[in-house]
């Protein structure tokens, strides 16, 4: 393979890793529980609004670990 295949396959891949990150942020709002969870914290200040949520990042920390986990489980067969 030329230099120019390689490039064009990864610049492939980085364009469908983007419209399935796209299409995940997309979905992301219309999951009701997501940023409402226990643990989230939520501040509102007169002209200021602070959230921090922790435990959706834990929650997709944990998922995105398993779906690696399984990728990498699958590609080594």
């Amino acid at each position: 393979m030329t230099e120019f295949e390689n490039l064009g396959r990864i610049l492939l891949l980085i364009g469908l890793l983007a419209v399935v990150l796209g299409g995940i942020l997309l979905l992301a709002g219309k999951v009701p529980f997501v940023g409402r969870l226990p643990g989230d914290i939520l501040i509102k200040s007169d002209n200021v609004t602070c959230w921090i949520p922790i435990m959706t990042s834990i929650l997709l920390s944990i998922l995105l670990s398993i779906i690696l986990m399984l990728v990498n489980l699958f590609l080594r067969r």
